[in-house]
């Protein structure tokens, strides 16, 4: 749904710059396609340009970045935003395909063995697509990747959970494991604890946030949606969310300098272990070598403990 969404609101913003600069400027067909394509530009960099002022309006203590630093975490959310939003997103089909489950593949060694499968689970206002540059970097290490879309669009969190809880059940039967691990991007890790409060941790191994919102976030404040005002600071569904951390392995990574998670310490939570990465904007999460390797020490080491740990 989403990737239809998306490929409409374009077809008509390029359509609509097109007039204006055909019958307004008075613009050749060639220059009037320039025009529209400087305007999606232009419209994406006004965008990331607003969610840095939220988020400086609103920051919290972090390490003070150089120029340089500064400029290179913009360009790289700009860069995010429109991989994501332009290119990928969509066209989900043409980049994502289907999940490809397996039963047994190789440790890290390269010696047969079996790890548990992995579930990813998108953030607000995103499908399966946001998960395509880091499926394939934990697929070349070895490890089974599922994924999922939630839908509507602007639910509520909690209406989340049952296709969550749906698709996990179908990513073990079809993988013959008993349990999985999760990450969940942005919104997706408040899905993911949604689902632990409501189900239990007997089929989720552990989890992994990458800038969840965990204590809410102002920027959600001028967001639609049911989901968007529960990730509001102080909402009493997010105050409800019970903390997963005393009965699950968790990790919250989390970006300092985070431009969608504000104040940016909201993203840490209480009782998991947290992880800082530096000078990364909120999508550039999703296209980061340095998140890319903090996930799969989480998973490997996950992996492991649930491997060496009795049942309880």
């Amino acid at each position: 749904m989403l990737a239809r969404v998306l490929r409409l609101a374009l077809l008509i913003e390029m359509v609509l710059y097109m007039a204006i600069a055909s019958y307004g400027l008075a613009a050749s067909p060639s220059a009037a396609a320039g025009l529209a394509l400087a305007g999606v530009l232009s419209l994406r960099a006004a965008l990331i340009t607003l969610t840095y002022g939220y988020a400086w309006v609103y920051h919290s203590p972090a390490p003070r970045l150089s120029v340089r630093q500064t400029v290179l975490m913009v360009l790289g959310e700009y860069t995010a935003m429109l991989l994501s939003f332009v290119m990928i997103f969509p066209f989900e089909r043409w980049w994502m395909g289907t999940d490809r489950l397996q039963a047994s593949i190789a440790n890290a060694a390269g010696t047969p063995g079996r790890r548990l499968p992995v579930l990813l689970v998108h953030g607000y206002f995103c499908s399966r697509a946001a998960w395509w540059w880091l499926r394939r970097r934990l697929e070349a290490a070895g490890w089974t990747v599922a994924t999922i879309s939630l839908e509507p669009i602007h639910g509520s969190i909690e209406d989340y959970v049952a296709p969550l809880a749906r698709r996990i059940d179908a990513v073990l039967a079809e993988t013959g494991a008993e349990r999985v691990l999760l990450a969940g991007h942005s919104m997706g890790g408040l899905v993911a604890r949604a689902y632990l409060q409501g189900c239990g941790h007997a089929r989720v191994a552990g989890l992994v946030t990458l800038g969840t919102p965990h204590q809410g976030s102002h920027l959600a404040r001028i967001g639609p949606g049911r989901n968007a005002r529960q990730m509001r600071p102080g909402n009493p569904w997010l105050q409800n969310l019970a903390n997963p951390a005393a009965v699950l392995d968790t990790l919250a990574i989390y970006s300092p300098h985070d431009n969608f998670v504000m104040p940016q310490s909201h993203s840490q939570l209480p009782g998991a272990a947290n992880e800082p990465i530096d000078d990364l904007g909120h999508l550039a999460m999703l296209y980061s070598p340095r998140v890319a390797q903090a996930l799969l020490s989480a998973f490997d080491r996950m992996d492991t403990r649930s491997r060496q740990a009795p049942r309880v």
